[in-house]
């Protein structure tokens, strides 16, 4: 299995629209919500998000790490 990787906060963001999700809220976190999954997604303003993080994200929001590789 491949390991989460380190990546810029706007990278994530992008590749959680692409997933469906939109921005909500902006501050020093970004907020995200998916209507279909019905899930708020909240992403830290750091670069790189740190890959135990970014980790945490996507199990909060049960996306596996091959379909969030596939929308980078």
């Amino acid at each position: 299995m491949r390991r989460v990787p380190d990546l810029a906060h706007q990278r994530v963001v992008r590749a959680l629209q692409r997933a469906g999700f939109v921005v909500i809220r902006q501050g020093k976190h970004i907020s995200m919500y998916s209507e279909e999954r019905s899930v708020v997604a909240i992403i830290p303003r750091h670069n790189p998000v740190k890959r135990t993080t970014l980790a945490s994200i996507l199990k909060e929001i049960d996306m596996d790490l091959e379909e969030f590789l596939k929308l980078l």
